[in-house]
């Protein structure tokens, strides 16, 4: 990948996962070259740190921020009520420069993950800096063959979750969102979400993967909701809200939901006689499976679900017929009693289908 495609946000996976860097890589072996591009490189990583939280309307800089590269180095920017430093963004760049070397990577991988509100363009940064990219994706492809047959260890499962929460950051952004969409970047993650094993490194690495995914999904764009819908993802989000732990079912619950809001994700879902019995099924196995661990959370999101389906008129009718008894009945009572708002959505639903 040249400097020109990294500058304008192209990546290009399909050459990533045939490099032989991955974990690999000799002790402090840098990914790009020495010198004079090296010193350039780090002056525009800092540069872009420094200019992005304070451009005027950037995605979550405070109104009147102040000049970060003020003399005295002790001038700042307000950012989510914290005061932004010329040492935090100098920090931040250190770390960003860390990630070149193999023997500090996983430090600085770990310590960007800690620190990521700290600068709300952080992602911006990431996107655009020479390389940086590229490591992230190698820290994803490096532990494929980690998958099946499952052999990932916590630490090497922390080190790839903290890549992910950065891809996170690039996600969120308005200025880097549809770029990384365009760029496939999200199909990364499919593998991790095929996953089976229920140990904890691999539920982490699935919940992490959803949180970027939910990142995207959450603004409600048509674009984005079309791309998840023609990459086959529903398939590996259904069978997450099926087996999946607690946290896994409430974030893939919410990412099926906001899918169905769309009326292309909706199309989808109920054109298909099969596919939308499917759908149903599942969902009744969600509630079933809160009888013994009830979860509001969770409730709240299937309801919605349900209330969205039952839009059309086949589904209306199957859920006539094979909705859980769960949800009719006093089942879930003391969730009905807690929370106002989950009993009008009960409230809708029962209207809907009468």
């Amino acid at each position: 990948m040249n400097a020109a495609n990294a500058a304008s946000g192209l990546h290009n996976i399909s050459g990533i996962a045939t490099q032989g860097y991955m974990y690999a890589q000799q002790p402090n072996a840098p990914v790009q070259s020495k010198g004079a591009d090296a010193k350039y490189q780090g002056q525009m990583l800092y540069a872009r740190l420094n200019s992005s939280a304070n451009t005027p309307g950037a995605y979550g800089a405070a109104p009147g921020a102040g000049n970060m590269g003020a003399a005295g180095g002790h001038a700042g920017s307000n950012v989510g009520g914290q005061t932004m430093t010329d040492g935090d963004s100098e920090a931040l760049y250190q770390l960003m420069v860390e990630l070149f070397s193999a023997t500090n990577r996983e430090q600085a991988l770990a310590e960007l993950s800690r620190r990521r509100d700290q600068n709300p363009d952080l992602g911006v940064a990431l996107w655009n800096a020479y390389g940086v990219m590229t490591i992230l994706y190698q820290e994803i492809i490096a532990i494929y063959p980690l998958l099946n047959p499952p052999a990932l260890t916590m630490p090497v499962s922390n080190r790839v979750c903290n890549s992910l929460a950065l891809l996170q950051l690039v996600a969120t952004h308005e200025q880097t969102r549809m770029q990384l969409l365009k760029a496939n970047v999200p199909q990364l993650l499919y593998p991790f979400l095929s996953t089976t094993s229920k140990a904890k490194q691999y539920d982490n690495l699935r919940l992490t993967s959803l949180g970027v995914i939910g990142a995207l999904v959450k603004y409600d764009s048509h674009e984005v909701i079309s791309f998840f819908v023609a990459t086959e993802f529903l398939p590996l989000c259904l069978k997450i809200m099926d087996i999946g732990s607690e946290l896994c079912k409430v974030v893939a619950t919410f990412i099926f939901q906001k899918i169905i809001l769309d009326d292309g994700g909706f199309h989808y879902v109920t054109s298909h006689p099969k596919r939308l019995h499917t759908v149903l099924v599942i969902l009744n196995n969600v509630v079933n499976q809160m009888v013994a661990m009830p979860s509001g959370r969770l409730l709240k999101s299937v309801t919605k679900c349900l209330i969205r389906l039952a839009d059309n008129q086949k589904a209306k009718e199957e859920m006539r017929e094979g909705m859980s008894e769960h949800l009719r009945d006093s089942t879930f009572a003391h969730v009905l009693a807690e929370d106002v708002s989950y009993r009008r959505l009960i409230y809708q639903l029962l209207v809907k289908l009468a």
